[in-house]
């Protein structure tokens, strides 16, 4: 006698969701393939895939995850796999979530540390996705700052016969050991929070010299084994949003030196984690600083429109307040994403806007320490990028030789990125031999350094060699850029 198959129970969350969407069977279906491609996947759901998904029959993979972002998309509101009433399963858009609480975005980012930090090589090719901007930004931009993040316990209960002993040696020995290891429930001091701040000063300045590839993984460890289980740890209020805005910093910075290698997917979970993480601080202005740092990634992939509506949230969030200098840096992201859209009049009114608040900054500004590298220098080189977006070269040129008198050897990549700005100028503008010149050298300084970026502003000038390839100039720094290997 053969088994009858079991009776599937009819999904009736996933047809609600339907009906309020207004979806068709085949135009989920759609959405869910094009969603796929974002992703790298080649999906091929059709009308009957979506009836067999309302009879009860579950998605495989990565699916119910695609599903509930085709939804969260169209109903402005986060729903998750078993929202829709399907099987949980290890989603591909796990990190861009906007947690609802402090609670959630501990564990949330805490997962991507422990992932990233192992042999999880799959995280750090997950593709980069213009349309997960929107909904993190939108929920920090309207969103409430958060009432409470402080974690206390009651102290743990003493027997009465323990109060009045001496504790002997050896149990002093292992209090000592037990509190050198912090594990749940471990009170943070300030000296926790300085310890996090002194860290992020270490791996921005390594970041900045040798590329983000140097210490990236050493720094997601440290986020894992030492900021993680602060954060899980007990502090009051104040502690406590002092302690979210160090991780915050510290998440940001994961993200950048991630972006700095390529793993450009990752970079945005980390961004977007930041934000949430800034917004438990009650950093306003913060997180408008990780808005911009999520707008310079758009730009550098291509993403024009996106990088200025970033830019522009970032404006709106901080409000007018703000320092002259973070005005200006504001400015100058939006500025960015309209030079790579080729908008010249918003492109130059934004670099105006971002000139004259800077030249309203003032020796006694209480400007916020990850605003300080915004100088003079950081503002030419802005422009510089800019012209030569615009294919404005002489412009660029004149600005990009500023930014190198003005900038500090310590930023190498920064001042890798401006000359490679500069020998592109030169080369449009006829002067092949110093444009060959400034390549080589920066090519040079490229294979010092693990920065995916930098090899690829070396490439794009080679690019842009291509028409000139039988020149002797270009022949030159072949040979010379084949000696760094």
């Amino acid at each position: 006698m053969t088994e009858r198959p079991a009776q599937r129970t009819p999904n009736r969350q996933l047809a609600a969701l339907i009906a309020e969407a207004g979806f068709s069977n085949a135009g989920l279906a759609r959405r869910v393939d094009q969603l796929g491609l974002e992703h790298g996947l080649d999906l091929r759901y059709d009308k009957t895939s979506v009836t067999r998904w309302l009879r009860g029959q579950q998605p495989r993979g990565t699916t119910p995850a695609l599903i509930a972002e085709v939804f969260t998309r169209r109903l402005g509101r986060r729903l998750t796999a078993q929202d829709l009433g399907l099987d949980a399963c290890a989603p591909v858009y796990a990190g861009l979530e906007f947690a609802a609480s402090p609670e959630e975005a501990v564990d949330i980012v805490s997962g991507l540390w422990r992932k990233d930090s192992g042999s999880h090589t799959e995280l750090r090719k997950i593709a980069f996705t213009s349309a997960g901007l929107v909904v993190p930004s939108r929920d920090w931009l309207i969103g409430r700052a958060d009432e409470k993040v402080a974690r206390t316990e009651p102290p743990p209960r003493v027997p009465a016969q323990a109060r009045t002993a001496l504790p002997r040696p050896a149990e002093l020995l292992a209090r000592r050991r037990a509190t050198a290891e912090r594990g749940p429930g471990h009170r943070v001091t300030g000296g926790d929070i300085s310890a996090l701040r002194s860290v992020g000063e270490l791996f921005r300045t390594l970041d900045d010299a040798y590329g983000g590839g140097h210490a990236r993984q050493a720094l997601v460890r440290y986020l894992e084994h030492e900021c993680e289980p602060m954060l899980r740890g007990t502090y009051g209020e104040q502690t406590g949003r002092r302690l979210f805005a160090a991780a915050a910093d510290l998440t940001r910075l994961a993200g950048w030196t991630s972006y700095d290698i390529a793993a450009h997917g990752l970079a945005q979970r980390y961004f977007v984690q930041a934000l949430r993480l800034a917004q438990a601080a009650g950093d306003r202005p913060y997180g408008a600083y990780v808005l911009v740092t999520m707008s310079r990634q758009a730009v550098y992939l291509g993403h024009g429109r996106e990088a200025v509506q970033l830019a522009r949230v970032a404006q709106q969030g901080a409000g007018g307040s703000v320092p002259p200098v973070v005005q200006a840096l504001l400015q100058a992201a939006e500025a960015r994403g309209h030079g790579v859209l080729g908008e010249v009049r918003s492109c130059t009114a934004a670099l105006v806007r971002a000139e004259r608040a800077l030249e309203g900054a003032r020796a006694g500004d209480d400007v916020p320490y990850w605003a300080r590298c915004f100088d003079e220098a950081q503002l030419a080189d802005e422009f510089s990028h800019c012209h030569r977006d615009l294919q404005q070269f002489r412009a660029a040129a004149q600005h990009a030789e500023r930014s190198l008198q003005l900038r500090a050897a310590g930023y190498a990549r920064s001042r890798l990125f401006c000359r490679v700005v500069l020998a592109t100028a030169r080369l449009a503008l006829g002067e092949l031999d110093q444009a060959c010149q400034l390549g080589a050298e920066a090519a040079a300084q490229a294979a010092e350094m693990r920065s995916v970026r930098a090899v690829e502003y070396v490439r794009d000038f080679e690019r842009r060699l291509e028409p000139y390839r039988d020149a002797t100039p270009v022949r030159t720094y072949r040979d010379k850029v084949a000696a760094y290997g």
